[in-house]
């Protein structure tokens, strides 16, 4: 019997695991046995605890080998299905910034897969509550969370194949794997809600007949309920507490959470695949679950509390928070930043994704204290031979001094346009203070993106996304009603503006219901037919509304599930042949900016801006802030770009007016130079009429009715 410090393990009785590897961390099954390694700098020593499948522990070992700050060891005849978790001895010393606690059981931040949930209660925190957090609670929290799983890695993947379809003709369709698919008439009821369910040929029918070639998913990184939802009866359904980056989410699996969603999750992705659809993760790498100082005890902050936050500099204490949950991953630690790579490279590798989403991305370029465009996260992510290969999309602000950063970040990344989303916004409902900015959005966001050598798709052009209104909710409520979510609807976003774009009156009224449905048809035909790299939220298709919530992040219910039974087949219909526009006439997404004159004479010109009576904009026009109609006339003829083989692209002639006015406006179309006769092919106003029924001759005066978007082909 070891005599020293009680506490040691020797002292205890535990028994040591074999020596085993330092790399790979986490738990690495080999056919025999189990490898187990775990970082942490400030650890004395490191407990790894075996669970039974009822959360009993069966046995509890020793990692007594430590290489490179990293503990590790090897159980014989431990495999797939093993539930484990880790016990970190080590100093408490908040003031310090180390929050080592024993008696809280840790999740691996390597694990693969995890089971069960968070069970609030005074055993999750490392401290006493109610005694400030500098005395370590004796509590032991192993029943109140989640463990850890041990899985087998193989899947048969047989023949499956990226899409790999290039950002100019990528079409984004955001998701929620449960919202999307809870409602499903098609789907059997035990897989609605599930990866399952996303992989079933009632949603992979619906995506490819709408168009769309890339499915972005919210987060499925195994997530917590926040406390204060669970107390209300409540939930995060959204996702953004991520606690595992490894784990996909098991709430979403129909095969249970034994391990079992790893493998579901594969099939969804080789079913997306399959249908040619590529699958993008929206990632939550800025903060975690824990919270501040005084949150619980889950996994990074008791294995090593200063790499994995940024701490407080002359305060270690406290958590430095650019995200507003009360804490910021210390993404400047090189194990930190070793972490979030191989987490990203893990879902490319192993589970086959096609792209990431990032949430809240400036603070992951905040190395230090400010947004730094060539911060070590964006060095290694460019020169990664996997991660450089796949699409990159950023949130480009966070709530942090200075988080602001749209058109900041770096080639080879697209981002969330915040300016097309608000400009497009303040058009239709007739305050845009005139129409230069909307040029801009319009073609793809050349003043934000054209200066440092990106092209038009690094602009992903979205009017609505998880966060706010449904579009049907944008045109029809002038106020967030966010009562249901117990915060005296106070949550989510209060902007005082009119958001229903300037539509008001009586829902009953067929008018006011008639100029509503239009604003819907103008938002998606801006989105789907501007310049860059369109995105759409599932269900906007669809006709889907939230009654009014614009911050449904806690409700998991049928306020926030899309009621494919109500679904209004016209507007699915309309956006159908939104996209298959956008698809046919490679001047719609075009791989470079317009250059405007580029030789002499108006048939050498790629772009031509037009007023409604026919002439071209002048400079004083750009600067008319009453001006709400604006022509843009797209050559295509003078398309730039060449296929794969080198052939020049070649299409249509396209006249999109666009005219966000209350009263009609006779717009008179371009003379003969640019073609004897034009065709309607979209008019928000008549959304019946079969495309090229209405021909107009050159110079004739085409009347657009109040707040419509008419897109016109040259036919001769």
């Amino acid at each position: 019997m070891f005599k020293g410090d009680v506490n040691h393990p020797r002292a205890r009785g535990l028994r040591a695991a074999w020596p085993g590897r330092h790399t790979p961390l986490g738990a690495t099954w080999d056919g025999e046995g189990t490898n187990f390694s775990l970082f942490t700098e400030h650890a004395d020593w490191v407990e790894l605890v075996l669970f039974d499948p009822e959360g009993r522990p069966t046995a509890s070992y020793e990692l007594a080998e430590r290489t490179d700050l990293c503990w590790h060891g090897y159980v014989h005849g431990v495999g797939p299905g093993q539930r484990y978790g880790y016990r970190v001895h080590g100093p408490y010393q908040p003031a310090q910034g180390v929050r080592c606690n024993p008696a809280k059981l840790l999740l691996d931040p390597y694990a693969k897969a995890i089971e069960g949930s968070l069970k609030w209660g005074p055993e999750v925190f490392g401290y006493v509550l109610g005694q400030g957090d500098d005395k370590r609670s004796n509590l032991d929290s192993a029943s109140n969370v989640a463990r850890s799983i041990v899985i087998d890695s193989f899947f048969p993947w047989g023949d499956d194949r990226r899409p790999n379809v290039s950002w100019a003709d990528t079409i984004i369709y955001e998701a929620h794997v449960k919202g999307l698919t809870k409602r499903h008439p098609e789907i059997p009821e035990e897989l609605r809600g599930t990866y399952a369910a996303l992989g079933h040929p009632a949603i992979t029918d619906h995506l490819l007949k709408l168009g769309v070639t890339a499915i972005e998913l919210m987060p499925v990184h195994h997530f917590v309920d926040a406390q204060h939802l669970v107390e209300r009866g409540l939930v995060n359904y959204w996702g953004y507490d991520s606690i595992g980056y490894f784990a996909p989410e098991a709430r979403y699996s129909a095969a249970g959470g034994d391990g079992g969603q790893v493998h579901e999750f594969k099939a969804m992705v080789r079913a997306l695949h399959r249908a040619g659809l590529e699958v993008i993760l929206d990632v939550v790498y800025n903060h975690t679950a824990e919270g501040n100082h005084l949150g619980p005890t889950l996994s990074f902050r008791g294995i090593d509390n200063p790499a994995y936050y940024k701490l407080v500099e002359d305060d270690p204490r406290f958590y430095w928070d650019v995200t507003g949950t009360g804490n910021t991953l210390n993404v400047g630690a090189p194990q930190t930043l070793q972490m979030i790579m191989d987490s990203l490279r893990y879902w490319v590798i192993e589970m086959h994704v096609d792209g990431f989403r990032f949430d809240l991305a400036a603070a992951l370029a905040r190395q230090f204290y400010e947004v730094d465009r060539l911060s070590a996260f964006f060095e290694i992510i460019h020169q990664d031979p996997v991660l450089s290969q796949v699409k990159l999309v950023a949130e480009p602000w966070d709530v942090g001094q200075g988080g602001y950063q749209v058109g900041n970040f770096p080639v080879r990344w697209a981002e969330w346009n915040g300016r097309f989303r608000d400009t497009v916004r303040d058009y239709w409902r007739g305050q845009s203070g005139g129409v230069s900015d909307l040029a801009y959005r319009l073609t793809g966001s050349s003043d934000l993106y054209q200066g440092d050598g990106r092209r038009p798709s690094a602009s992903i052009n979205f009017v609505t996304c998880h966060d706010g209104f449904t579009l049907r909710d944008l045109v029809s409520y002038n106020e967030k009603h966010n009562q249901a979510n117990g915060e005296e609807n106070q949550d989510g976003s209060n902007d005082n503006r009119s958001w229903n774009s300037g539509v008001e009156g009586d829902a009953d009224d067929p008018g006011i219901v008639e100029l509503r449905q239009r604003q819907v048809r103008n938002f998606l035909a801006t989105v789907l037919l501007s310049e860059g790299c369109p995105m759409i939220s599932h269900g906007d298709e669809l006709g889907r509304t939230q009654r009014g919530n614009n911050n449904a992040y806690c409700q998991d219910n049928e306020l926030t599930w899309v009621d494919w039974e109500d679904a209004d087949q016209e507007l699915i219909d309309w956006t159908r042949r939104l996209i298959r526009l956008r698809s046919q006439q490679p001047v719609l997404h075009r791989q470079k900016f317009f250059v405007g004159a580029v030789g002499r004479g108006h048939r050498r010109q790629d772009l031509v801006w037009l007023r409604p009576d026919g002439q071209e904009m002048k400079d004083p026009n750009w600067r008319n802030r009453s001006l709400l109609s604006v022509g843009m006339l797209l050559n295509g003829e003078m398309i730039p770009d060449r296929s794969e083989r080198g052939e020049p692209i070649r299409g249509d002639t396209l006249l999109m007016l666009l005219h966000a006015h209350h009263e009609p406006v006779g717009w008179k179309l371009p003379d003969e130079v640019w073609g004897p006769e034009w065709e309607v092919v979209v008019d928000t106003a008549r959304p019946c009429d079969e495309s090229g029924e209405r021909r107009c001759r050159a110079g004739q005066t085409l009347v657009l009715e109040p707040r419509s978007l008419v897109v016109l082909r040259r036919s001769g």
